[in-house]
């Protein structure tokens, strides 16, 4: 209740005094979520992440006042001061995992459970990305296309040498986040049908985790034996988040690529579309030892084609929206 309530009262504000407290409410609220299974590894993910988010929000706050006294505006969208404007980036870039402060997440999601890696990875980089937003216009072009490169690279690069589930996909979190905000000044609606496409794909491949109990690539190999209508489809689920056509992750890649050339960014549309095939060489690994490595399996069960009642409407529709929502394209369009 408390994370839809903080989300809702960030997204909903104008002041900067509520858009704060929104993201205070969200903070304290995913910590016990985050500690709730009181293992060490689970504390320490719990106090990463307060610590990271309190100076976050602390550089929110000051940059907010620091606005509010040379301008008089209080308003989200009137954020003018370029001291501001640089603490804002640096602040938002804090709460999101955006590169150079990318260091806490990977720690985070791999203590998490994947239900509560599932909201850190979605929920809570919603208000984030709505401030973001809000403020597009007054922030650096330069400082958010190096730091979106950056993130491309560095969630590519450091994503190749994982072994563990959620530590790969929270690397595939800060490359996607490169794509939303490389975007961001030139077509916001753009940067947040991004970020809709990818809780979407992310949500069906954390239910589908957490359903076959997988959590690291050892796992992973065996998982074809409990449910294997599961582990195909979420091989096509990671395929679609690596954006390989003519999946759904597809879309948001080629209508932002479309939109840096009509920018004349071609150069930076040629980088980021290059370093994305980083990130596809670990999707591709991962839908590897998904469904076509198949280890020696000496244990005699019955597979179990049926999954749990409560899980099984939300992955199907899921799993079926991120595999086949690109012939729908037009009327995305339409609505965006």
């Amino acid at each position: 209740m408390s994370l839809l309530l903080g989300t809702t009262i960030t997204s909903s504000s104008n002041h900067w005094m509520m858009a704060w407290t929104g993201l205070e409410i969200n903070t304290l609220a995913i910590i016990p979520l985050i500690s709730k299974s009181h293992h060490p590894r689970a504390i320490e993910a719990a106090t990463k992440y307060f610590l990271t988010q309190a100076a976050a929000s602390a550089l929110l706050l000051f940059s907010s006042m620091t606005n509010a006294w040379f301008t008089g505006q209080w308003d989200i969208t009137q954020l003018t001061h370029p001291t501001s404007c640089l603490l804002l980036t640096t602040a938002v870039s804090i709460k999101l995992g955006l590169t150079p402060f990318h260091f806490g997440f990977p720690e985070v999601l791999q203590g998490s459970s994947m239900t509560t890696g599932l909201l850190l990875a979605t929920l809570m980089k919603f208000p984030p990305t709505q401030l973001l937003v809000l403020t597009s216009p007054s922030l650096n072009p330069n400082l958010l296309t190096t730091m979106a490169i950056a993130s491309a690279a560095l969630g590519g690069w450091m994503g190749l040498n994982q072994t563990q589930v959620r530590k790969i996909l929270a690397f595939s979190s800060i490359s996607h986040l490169g794509w939303m905000t490389i975007i961001l000044l030139y077509n916001p609606k753009l940067t947040l049908l991004t970020f809709y496409l990818y809780c979407l794909m992310t949500s069906a491949i954390f239910l589908a985790l957490n359903t076959t109990k997988i959590t690291n690539l050892a796992t992973m190999m065996t998982a074809w034996t409990k449910i294997p209508p599961l582990a195909a489809t979420l091989m096509l689920a990671l395929l679609s988040l690596a954006g390989l056509p003519p999946l759904t992750g597809f879309l948001p890649k080629w209508l932002i690529i479309q939109e840096l050339t009509k920018q004349e960014m071609t150069p930076v549309a040629t980088t980021i579309a290059l370093l994305s095939l980083l990130g596809l060489f670990f999707y591709l690994r991962l839908a590897y030892c998904a469904t076509i490595t198949l280890p020696p399996n000496s244990s005699n069960h019955m597979k179990q084609w049926q999954t749990n009642k409560s899980v099984r409407i939300p992955i199907t529709t899921l799993i079926s929206l991120s595999i086949m929502l690109l012939p729908l394209s037009p009327m995305i369009f339409a609505t965006t």
